[in-house]
């Protein structure tokens, strides 16, 4: 067993989301970037839970790593929730590789969280916060001004915090896997509840160290009592919940408003299994159109074939689909080649880098970019197509580039009692590794399924997925969800990406319109993006259903306040394909 399984397995009773996603992410694939010998002999002196003022007087416990030898050193500075010298995100591994290679490291326990003071507020101190320990950084005896940041999920955002704060001191970020727009990323995606990733995340660190998540029960209702249900803290489950709608409770944290505020370079890291993935791309596009001068023509994305926890580096696989080797190794580099460059001034050439480097799934190869998405891509519209009886795979639905003409529409009955949930089998932060043949999903009545001829030639996807879809429910409160599926040449069948979208009253009244059951509405799903090519002989396959638990909270179909309701109703969803209504979805083809 690996040191990263052993490490994960030891630590389930706590609840934790071990894995190897910061062990494998920044220090293995360290071990092959080329450095200096001088660079890898520095010894390493470490400080030990230092307490850096902030300007309330609330104290942060941090470890400084740095070389052993006197003398002033740039600086990289990580702020978290987890624990500075927990085994989950081995700070302590990283803080004796950068310190060994030249830089001073600085690792903080956020506010309320672990040895720091204060009191825990996912996401509402990082700006200040980031600026205040910044100062303090940049005054210290060991530090040269030049300070650089990184972190991953949570802990980058407390990276782009720090960037929009505007301390000078800080030259450099890199963000990865994480997102600016607390709302519509990492809570509500397309209206819906993002249960099983943030909505978990919520009840695991409503306390100073993590709860036990493994005693949620996600088919509790209400959804607002869930972590009281499991016997563990639950108010920040509910701060979110009591506000579904964009508010200024989400306007005081949200940050994807601020772009004009950022000055620096940014190395954003994604990847196309990551939870946070459009988060990645918004924020790349944001500071590049929005930022301050410099910061616009400094920004570069690096998108792997990676979940949250990057398992593939492990793995060397997207659920069935191998890689036959260490796919983002890549981006590790780049990545040290960044901060060498804008910390250190390094002459790499860094400066004169693609701005955009993509992993292509299915190529199996990393491929520089000039533009995102690449200017050569091709929207090409795929239509819904069926005689009436597209439910389940066993049904008629197909999927082509020919508009459609006069073609019944397709029903289905959505149950709230029994969603579809196949995200309660695979575990949404490791998704490239528990990810499953969708083939029994596909099997359920209430699961539309379009499928095309088998593709004669290669078939790249490279840019942002949309699926147009024309569609109406009996329920005035509904969600429609969306898979884009690879359909190999035995009948497995590989989820390329996915997307999801809540309909309800509520929405139509903020737009100044009204709504009510069986209006057939025009709307838009938005599937991301990706980088993947489907091989001849496969297919393009279309899921369209109403639900995605655990992924998603479940649609009870109910009006009334979100997270309080009891009760479900089911409802009927019809997708309606012909000439007036010509339901589609809008691939990015790569002409090859």
């Amino acid at each position: 067993m690996s040191l990263v399984r052993r490490t994960r397995a030891r630590a389930v009773w706590a609840g934790q989301r071990i894995s190897s996603k910061l062990y494998k992410h920044f220090i293995l694939p360290f071990e092959s970037i080329s450095v200096s010998e001088s660079s890898l002999k520095m010894p390493v002196r470490v400080l030990r839970n230092v307490m850096v003022p902030m300007r309330d007087g609330v104290r942060l416990c941090s470890d400084i790593y740095m070389p052993k030898q006197d003398g002033k050193y740039p600086a990289i500075l990580t702020r978290l929730p987890y624990g500075k010298s927990e085994t989950y995100c081995a700070e302590p591994a990283k803080g004796r590789f950068w310190a060994a290679r030249g830089y001073a490291y600085v690792v903080q326990d956020v506010r309320g969280k672990y040895k720091s003071g204060g009191v825990w507020e996912p996401f509402v101190n990082e700006v200040n916060d980031g600026y205040d320990s910044i100062d303090w950084i940049s005054k210290q005896s060991w530090c040269n001004g030049r300070i650089g940041m990184v972190g991953i999920s949570y802990y980058g955002y407390t990276a782009l915090a720090a960037a929009v704060s505007g301390h000078p001191a800080l030259l450099c970020a890199a963000p990865c896997m994480t997102a600016t727009d607390i709302y519509g990323v990492w809570m509500y995606k397309g209206g819906a509840f993002c249960l099983g990733t943030l909505g978990c995340w919520f009840i695991t660190e409503d306390d100073r160290k993590e709860q036990n998540h493994l005693l949620v029960d996600y088919w509790h209702l209400p959804l607002a009592s869930l972590g009281e249900a499991a016997g563990l803290r639950g108010s920040l489950l509910n701060k979110c919940i009591e506000h579904p709608r964009r508010d200024d409770y989400w306007a005081r944290i949200d940050l994807n408003g601020s772009y004009g505020k950022i000055k620096i370079p940014i190395f954003h890291l994604g990847g196309w299994y990551d939870v946070f993935l459009k988060g990645t791309i918004d924020d790349w596009t944001g500071v590049r159109a929005h930022g301050e001068d410099r910061a616009r023509g400094n920004q570069w994305l690096v998108v792997g074939p990676d979940d949250h926890e990057s398992s593939p580096l492990e793995t060397g696989r997207v659920g069935r689909l191998r890689f036959g080797g260490k796919p983002a190794d890549q981006a590790t580099e780049t990545m040290a080649r960044f901060f060498d460059h804008w910390l250190k001034g390094v002459d790499n050439g860094f400066e004169k880098s693609s701005r955009v480097k993509i992993f292509v799934i299915g190529d199996n190869v990393w491929r520089d970019e000039t533009a995102w998405p690449p200017e050569r891509m091709r929207p090409t519209d795929y239509y819904l197509h069926s005689g009436g009886e597209a439910c389940s795979l066993m049904g008629d639905g197909t999927l082509s580039t020919e508009a459609p003409k006069s073609e019944p529409s397709d029903t289905f009955l959505y149950d709230p009692a029994d969603p579809v949930r196949q995200s309660l089998d695979e575990d949404l932060w490791y998704l490239a590794e528990t990810l499953k043949d969708r083939d029994q999903i596909e099997r359920r009545p209430d699961v539309l399924v379009y499928t095309s001829d088998v593709l004669p030639t290669d078939l790249e996807i490279t840019g942002p997925i949309l699926l147009r879809l024309f569609a109406s429910s009996t329920s005035e409160e509904t969600d429609f969800a969306a898979k884009l599926v690879d359909v190999f040449q035995d009948g497995y069948a590989h989820m390329i990406q996915e997307g999801i979208l809540r309909i309800g009253s509520a929405q139509f009244k903020e737009s100044g319109k009204e709504r009510s059951s069986d209006d057939m509405l025009e709307f838009d799903i938005d599937l991301t993006a990706t980088s993947y090519v489907i091989k001849a002989g496969h297919r393009m396959r279309l899921e369209i259903c109403s639900s995605d638990f655990n992924r998603y909270d479940r649609n009870l179909n109910m009006p009334g306040e979100f997270g309080r309701q009891t009760s479900c109703n089911t409802a009927q969803q019809t997708v309606y394909h012909d000439s007036d209504r010509p339901s589609r979805i809008v691939i990015p083809v790569i002409p090859r």
